[in-house]
């Protein structure tokens, strides 16, 4: 009998070891297709990237006009194969070296949701590892603990991209506090439009960028005081967001200066360089407003340890360096820290699928076996996570006018 209790000790030890190396050391093969990009990569719980591929459809979609969701999908069918299959032997592993593989199944277009959901679910079936679905904005947000490891939770993060404009206080891997979000339209779409009205792409010089990096581009040489397009939401005591009014005015401002100059076809208005810093100032301003009044309300709540009052920014809007610039003068004036992954990080891509997998992994959050993966689908649109913007209303919090306006000409 106590050679039975010894063996069933050393069985129950055994066991823990096994655990406790699985829980601190561990490889996730994440795949991203929400939107237009196919991603993929290996990530281990050490914050080594072990290997990525991604295939971008930009240059596709910007000859059509922008994203057509069953074209997206049929080159994410076309394409995840090998991007897989690439991500697997840069990261010298096979599936059977991986503890789990991850995948975004919410928001973005459903369609291109689909593929990637429906290829992990195969891998999983075929190589009997544990599914891990993934929130695309959480990702997003988690993404700098895999370049930061002395990024604690919590903190502030603010996403901003083609589909979204949010600002939320991450408390856990899976637990968000939303402050605000855009109430109509994206910054990312915002900047898209505007660039398609101007017709940037019919210059040399933009033929092959995306319409944020063409308006980003155009303003280095121009002047972001030259067109007053307006300030927005100024009277609402909240933390969202709203692009609508900003797109209307580039509209107005462009039929202006066309009729102006008498222009035909494609030919490109004369101040487009000052229109596109202008554009991108009106646009960094109303973010950064929106911002000093989020931080204002974590301060006063006491949301976030005094230790740690960090600002954290990412997707694909974060990546405009102008705006970066301004978020760390706004975060140094209010006595926060500013933490913003590398620009091919705040993109779409398999590494944030990954790290999320990771997190999750290490949390034991939302891991389905390979016989249960029914009970995962997708969601084109899915919150994130509990919406406390009330309370930043009932704050009523006042910034004071012209604080940005300050900051830049202090900044310049």
């Amino acid at each position: 009998m106590m050679i039975r209790r010894l063996r069933l000790s050393y069985g129950v030890q055994l066991y823990q070891n096994v655990q406790n190396i699985h829980r601190t050391y561990s490889k996730v093969l994440g795949i991203e297709t929400s939107c237009d990009d196919t991603g993929c990569a290996v990530v281990d719980s050490d914050r080594n990237i072990l290997g990525e591929c991604l295939r971008s459809q930009q240059q596709i979609h910007l000859d059509f006009g922008g994203i057509i969701p069953p074209v997206a999908r049929d080159l994410h069918k076309q394409n995840i194969d090998n991007v897989v299959t690439q991500a697997l032997q840069r990261a010298q592993v096979s599936l059977n070296d991986l503890d789990a593989i991850a995948v975004t199944v919410k928001p973005g277009l459903s369609l291109s949701l689909l593929v990637g959901m429906n290829y992990a679910k195969g891998l999983s079936k075929q190589s009997f590892k544990p599914l891990i679905p993934i929130h695309h904005m959480e990702a997003h947000a988690l993404t700098s603990r895999l370049v930061d490891q002395n990024l604690k939770l919590p903190f502030l993060v603010l996403l901003v991209s083609g589909g979204h404009c949010l600002l939320a206080v991450v408390n856990k891997v899976n637990e968000f506090l939303l402050l605000g979000q855009s109430i109509d339209d994206a910054p990312g779409e915002a900047l898209d439009k505007a660039a398609r009205r101007l017709q940037l792409k019919n210059m040399k010089e933009f033929r092959n960028c995306c319409g944020g990096q063409a308006i980003e581009n155009a303003a280095k040489k121009g002047d972001p005081r030259a067109f007053d397009l307006g300030t927005f939401m100024t009277n609402y005591k909240d933390c969202n967001f709203s692009f609508s009014g900003l797109k209307n005015s580039i509209k107005t401002q462009i039929i202006k200066l066309e009729k102006e100059h008498e222009l035909k076809g494609d030919e490109i208005i004369p101040e487009m360089n000052d229109l596109c810093a202008s554009i991108q100032y009106a646009l960094t301003k109303h973010m950064c407003t929106r911002v000093q009044r989020g931080i204002e309300f974590v301060i006063r709540s006491k949301l976030l340890p005094e230790t740690n009052q960090t600002l954290v920014v990412s997707g694909g809007v974060a990546s405009n360096m102008f705006i970066r610039k301004h978020l760390n003068v706004l975060c140094n004036e209010m006595g926060f820290k500013l933490v913003i992954p590398p620009p091919n990080l705040c993109t779409d891509n398999g590494i944030m699928v990954a790290w999320n997998g990771i997190e999750k992994l290490n949390k034991n959050l939302d891991i389905f076996s390979h016989d249960s993966l029914d009970a995962i689908d997708i969601q084109s649109k899915a919150p994130l996570g509990i919406n406390i913007s009330q309370q930043v209303i009932d704050m009523g919090i006042k910034c004071p006018s012209g604080f940005f306006n300050k900051l830049f000409e202090q900044n310049k």
